[in-house]
């Protein structure tokens, strides 16, 4: 069985933000060699999520928009975590709502999706790097 591993980084420069990182899994998957197996996309990082959905900016709005009243930025003192000095209580929030990572079958050397899925990186306390883990096994 064939094993790959590799970081990929990110520098939003706002505080949320929906990026799609589909085609470069895609080229991890090509230098991996893997053609049957298994590939997780996993978010290194408490403040930001990997999840698959659809590419559409509307969509992406209402992802924002849902997020930020589920757990709004402001006012930050509403946040026990935020008293330690912080002010990202909302986006651990945020995090666990969108999820820390997929995983998607491989099959004849590509992703296996449904219609329209694609993985995205979502970010919700941005402006400083961050990365995400691509981990692909199989034959």
């Amino acid at each position: 069985m064939k094993s790959y591993r590799k970081e990929l980084w990110f520098e939003a420069p706002s505080r949320i933000a929906f990026i799609n990182i589909t085609r470069q899994v895609e080229a991890c998957l090509r230098e991996s060699g893997v053609r049957e197996g298994l590939v997780l996309v996993n978010a290194m990082h408490i403040t930001a999520s990997v999840f698959i959905n659809d590419d559409e900016s509307g969509l992406h709005r209402d992802f924002e928009t849902w997020l930020e009243n589920l757990a709004p930025h402001e006012p930050i003192s509403r946040y026990f975590h935020n008293r330690t000095g912080e002010d990202n209580g909302d986006a651990h929030l945020k995090r666990q709502v969108m999820g820390r990572e997929v995983v998607v079958a491989i099959t004849g050397g590509q992703l296996d999706f449904g219609p329209w899925e694609q993985i995205f990186y979502g970010e919700f306390d941005g402006r400083r790097k961050k990365r995400v883990l691509v981990k692909i096994i199989g034959e």
